[in-house]
């Protein structure tokens, strides 16, 4: 188990030390797709709980600054930029997100985290009108640290 970040020599549980290591610049880009019958993706914009995919975005927006109250072992981070998208797609909804930090580690979690609860908004708003939705491939697109 010593290839596992948040485990130690004797296999407990631990929060990962970043202490001593530099500041970077990190960049992460997550996805997610919700799947859901073609008349379903027809009246996103207009469902009666409200527009499904502006909902979906600024609920990604704010799962990426709480990711931390959420996983337990994640750090808190300075974010300091987010970026969710939720495109509309003839068989459901396709969501994007990035999250930008200058940080002591990655927002990989912040990412997939904003794509994850986007896709829950979105199948949450539609759930009444659409019983055989799914969510699929929440996936870490890219990472990336660059020096300051």
């Amino acid at each position: 188990m010593s290839d596992l970040s948040h485990v130690d020599e004797s296999g407990r549980i631990r929060m990962v030390d970043v202490g001593g290591k530099p500041i970077s610049r990190r960049r992460a880009a997550a996805a997610a797709t919700v799947r859901m019958a073609a008349e379903t993706a027809a009246r996103l914009r207009g469902l009666p709980k409200g527009d499904a995919l502006a909902t979906a975005e600024l609920a990604g927006i704010m799962a990426a600054k709480r990711t931390s109250e959420l996983i337990p072992l994640c750090h808190p981070l300075p974010i300091s930029h987010v970026e969710v998208r939720a495109e509309l797609r003839d068989d459901g909804v396709e969501i994007a997100a990035t999250v930008e930090t200058t940080a002591q580690t990655g927002v990989e979690m912040e990412a997939l985290t904003a794509a994850a609860v986007a896709a829950l908004t979105v199948y949450d708003m539609a759930k009444a009108i659409d019983k055989g939705m799914s969510i699929e491939g929440v996936r870490l697109l890219e990472k990336t640290k660059e020096a300051v």
